[in-house]
């Protein structure tokens, strides 16, 4: 058996802290250990790679738009293969430098393995047995997979596995309707693949404001068809290679079928615990087994921390991010704080983007009543800059508390949303969160980021801004 002072499963948001930690203790014995490749899901198969496609997506989708402002183009052809290779490249090498670092650190022992507990505070890895005191688990997630009949025999991508795809196919349908298929959709859609995402929840993009999603779904239906309240129930895989996804209403039962050339399944995420066996540990799971752990990110096994996708809580590499300092200060430091999830931001980066962070509007108002809620909202076309750069319909919401006027949330759709939404952010982590510096400061003239300061002038009730939501055609 080994023994080590630290063990560290996973190698994303886990490494944030391991100079400092070897650095007031050069004597520390560390083991790091990943089945897959190092460097983490964001960087392997995750939000990196999809930003890096993503970008010459974005650049097809504007240059489109090129003839509103009397400019006529023409893109005479998009090299799907040298847009996949180029990702591939980039993400290789980092992974590469990362591997490189991990093998020749004299400071750890890097096992790249599967690791499962056998009992407390001991893992089998490989032919080894390690054990510690001490453990980091960021184990991170891996894709859900729907129990559909047939799917397996037909064969399906999902987002690991389509990075490696060489052609782009001509008709794909996405399984799923949130923010892996909102973004993938718009990337093959722009490579030039007929596209179909189809999601169960009656509102695409579920986890946005109702508004924002129903924009983002206008906009996007343009350049493929969203499909939502609907389930696949089979696949068939047909003598021409196409593949059937036959599809039901969820409501009537109406059956419909869908021919296409690949499958993305885009259904979520699920926890790697099947490998790693905590409960032989005494770590509690919940019972989709994600990690518990307690408001410290302590497991329930003392000195055993879950942080990442491991826990469930956030699947976004910046709260992992986050998290990753909160074991730090927790574990090694031996600090109380407490994980703060207040105002998690995000963005979706489909055409056009999204970004949040805080509240829903319907959080709020179950917080703290209708009567102290305020509504502000302002159209990007209502400022010179969006008028300029002929942008329609798309608007930041932001959610204040009257009372205290504090702000509880804020939502954007638009170009450049997962910006401007930085403009909030750092007032929400005030004490106040008062939006008086926003209101106060001067924007540069013309810029988008006046729409943001605006839309804090612009409150209403939540019954006023309802019906003006219902008047131009953004609410049923």
């Amino acid at each position: 058996m080994e023994n080590y002072d630290l063990i560290i499963i996973g190698t994303g948001s886990a490494m944030n802290y391991i100079n400092p930690i070897i650095d007031s203790n050069p004597e520390i014995k560390v083991a790091v250990i990943d089945k897959d490749e190092p460097g983490g899901i964001c960087l392997t198969r995750g939000c990196i790679p999809s930003k890096i496609l993503l970008y010459p997506a974005e650049l097809i989708r504007k240059l489109e738009t090129a003839s509103l402002f009397g400019i006529e183009l023409e893109i005479k052809d998009i090299d799907f293969l040298a847009i996949m290779e180029r990702m591939r490249r980039k993400i290789g090498e980092d992974i590469e430098a990362i591997r490189k670092g991990l093998a020749e650190n004299p400071y750890l022992d890097y096992y790249h393995e599967s690791a499962e507990f056998t009992f407390p505070y001991t893992l089998k890895v490989g032919e080894k047995t390690l054990h510690s005191k001490m453990i980091f688990l960021c184990t991170g997630s891996k894709p859900a997979i729907p129990p559909v009949k047939g799917l397996e025999e037909a064969g399906y991508l999902t987002s690991d596995t389509v990075l490696k795809l060489m052609e782009c196919p001509k008709k794909l349908a996405i399984l799923g309707g949130s923010y892996i298929a909102a973004e993938y959709g718009h990337f093959f859609s722009a490579m030039g693949a007929e596209v179909t995402v189809i999601g169960r929840n009656s509102q695409f993009l579920p986890q946005e404001e109702p508004e924002v999603s129903r924009l983002a779904r206008m906009k996007m239906s343009k350049y493929m068809k969203v499909i939502t309240n609907h389930e696949a129930i089979e696949v068939r895989k047909e003598d021409n290679g196409q593949k059937t996804v036959i599809i039901k209403e969820r409501n009537s039962g109406k059956e419909e079928k869908i021919s296409v050339d690949e499958i993305l399944v885009a259904t979520g995420r699920a926890p790697n615990t099947d490998i790693l066996h905590p409960e032989r540990a005494g770590i509690k799971t919940d019972a989709k087994g994600w990690i518990l752990v307690n408001e410290y990110l302590e497991t329930s096994q003392p000195n055993i921390w879950a942080f990442g996708d491991a826990n469930g809580k956030y699947l976004l590499k910046h709260v992992g991010n986050y998290e990753s300092g909160i074991v730090y200060l927790n574990a090694v430091l031996k600090e109380n704080v407490k994980a703060d999830y207040h105002a998690i931001p995000h963005a979706v980066f489909s055409y056009p983007e999204i970004a949040g962070v805080g509240m829903k509007e319907k959080e709020a108002v179950e917080k703290y009543g209708e009567e102290r809620i305020l509504i502000g909202i302002k159209f990007f076309e209502d400022t010179a800059k969006g008028s300029a750069m002929e942008l329609r319909d798309y608007f930041v919401k932001v959610i204040l508390d009257a009372e205290d006027d504090k702000i509880l949330g804020a939502h954007i759709i638009g170009p450049q949303a997962s910006v401007l939404i930085h403009q909030i952010i750092p007032l929400t982590y005030t004490e106040l969160r008062s939006p008086a510096p926003i209101m106060r400061a001067m924007d540069i003239h013309p810029s988008l980021s006046e729409v943001v300061t605006r839309a804090f002038y612009s409150r209403l009730p939540p019954e006023h801004y309802h019906h003006f939501l219902k008047h131009i055609g953004l609410e049923d």
